[in-house]
């Protein structure tokens, strides 16, 4: 079976990236790789996968930028007195499939003239998006795919974060024409059992 390699990104910040890169991470037994990491570096998202999966496979790659300010990547990077340099992104050597966690949504600045949109290019690997369900999610939805789909970058298909709506999925669903792969549904507390529980309902197409 061919190694797979998703890079999973959102509509916009915290709509569920992270918990959703746990639930893939867990259900392919992947490798984990967050290239960009600003602030709370003490409690980073690869920091947080770790505490949230229990497969003995996955091996947690170092970012390529740890940055100290919880701010875009090009603030960040700015405050700390350097630039992100996309040639300086790499993809970790691994024979495991790999998931790789985005810094907020596509066109989030990583420099003075590349976005995460332009990373994701580079690194050519599909893209899983994370799509929260709250009022103009649509609308923030469909713009991502519209840049997706102007790239020609490939999509494996969309997870839905939040209480499902039907209308709003099937809304985005049928204009986009991707596939559904999963609804991550509000939780009082996310953690292992949890994330396990999605990891067992994750859509086959992934793997």
């Amino acid at each position: 079976m061919s190694k797979k390699y998703y890079f999973v990104t959102g509509i916009g910040t915290d709509v569920g990236k992270t918990v959703v890169s746990a639930i893939l991470t867990e259900a392919l037994q992947a490798d984990y790789w967050k290239p960009i990491q600003a602030g709370d570096l003490e409690n980073s998202d690869t920091i947080k996968i770790k505490n949230l999966i229990t497969n003995p496979k996955t091996i947690f790659h170092p970012e390529a930028y740890q940055l100290p300010e919880p701010l875009s990547p090009h603030a960040a990077a700015a405050n700390a007195g350097i630039e992100i340099q996309l040639n300086q992104i790499k993809l970790p050597l691994t024979k495991n499939n790999l998931i790789i966690e985005g810094a907020g949504g596509l066109f989030v600045p990583l420099n003075s003239e590349q976005l995460v949109i332009h990373l994701i290019q580079k690194l050519e690997v599909p893209v899983i998006l994370v799509s929260a369900n709250y009022l103009g999610s649509i609308n923030h939805t469909l713009l991502s795919a519209e840049a997706l789909k102007v790239r020609n970058i490939p999509v494996a298909g969309i997870i839905f974060n939040g209480q499902t709506t039907p209308q709003t999925e099937d809304y985005i669903l049928n204009y986009t024409g991707w596939p559904k792969l999963l609804n991550v549904q509000p939780e009082k507390e996310i953690n292992r059992q949890v994330i396990s529980r999605y990891a067992t309902s994750v859509s086959s197409q992934l793997f």
